[in-house]
């Protein structure tokens, strides 16, 4: 059942990020040698872009083009950065491989960890979880299976997530773990209605977070809070399918607006 939901979990904690006036240096990834043909492994030439920008002593966006662009596992590491001010723009999709073992055994598809003052807008994250054919998979037998996180920030600061959309994630599609200040906005999460522990936004050990103005339609929770959350703010949410807000194992009520 779709319904719209305001929630606030923890007494809201107000918080604003610094955006810079500086003009910002652009990276394009196609510059790096990455394909938009689906098919062509581009992971090198996304984890090199993020390489350059990181050394940039000015804000930085990276460019991702319109095209499908195959990125395997991926770690974009922020400890060693030299700027606060990476933007990430993207026009096209990001696609997941098929064969979900060829990920080994991260456990994330993108992972961004350490990072401060990081911005996403736009583009497609296709975690191909119904490709994989574990989207359908029964429960105890998915669960003895290595699927992948689409999308994953760790101990980061300051983190905004605009306009973004992800489908068929192997299991959960974002993950917030030990994040400060982070702001995912019009966010549109897609999984059929019988995948399974396909949760749309995961949150634990984290504080700031605000989750606003999204679509999230999920084979499980829309939004889960796990240990060590808080200062949360979920204000309009349209969640179907999908169970809704959970907070550390409790289903929580819907309200509607």
């Amino acid at each position: 059942m779709n319904s719209k939901m305001r929630f606030l979990a923890i007494p809201f904690l107000f918080f604003s990020f610094l955006m810079s006036s500086a003009k910002s240096v652009t990276y394009n990834v196609q510059s790096y040698g990455a394909k938009s043909d689906g098919r062509s492994d581009s992971t090198k030439s996304f984890q090199n872009a993020w390489a350059a920008a990181c050394a940039s002593v000015e804000p930085a966006t990276i460019y991702v083009p319109r095209g499908r662009f195959l990125v395997g596992g991926a770690s974009f590491p922020g400890k060693n950065c030299k700027n606060n001010a990476i933007t990430i723009r993207i026009n096209g999709t990001l696609v997941a491989p098929s064969d979900y073992n060829v990920l080994g055994h991260t456990g994330n598809w993108l992972t961004f960890e350490r990072t401060n003052g990081l911005s996403i807008y736009g583009g497609t994250l296709d975690g191909q979880g119904l490709v994989s054919g574990l989207a359908k998979t029964p429960a105890r037998i998915a669960l003895k299976e290595q699927r992948y996180v689409s999308l994953g920030f760790y101990n980061s600061d300051n983190v905004l997530v605009r306009g973004l959309s992800s489908l068929n994630s192997q299991i959960f599609h974002i993950i917030l773990d030990g994040c400060k200040n982070t702001r995912l906005e019009e966010v549109k999460i897609s999984a059929p209605e019988n995948s399974r522990n396909t949760d749309g936004i995961h949150v634990q050990s984290s504080s700031g977070v605000a989750i606003t103005n999204s679509h999230i339609g999920t084979g499980d929770d829309c939004i889960s809070l796990g240990p060590g959350s808080s200062n949360i703010w979920i204000e309009n949410i349209n969640c179907g399918p999908g169970h809704g807000i959970r907070y550390q194992n409790r289903k929580l009520i819907k309200s509607p607006l």
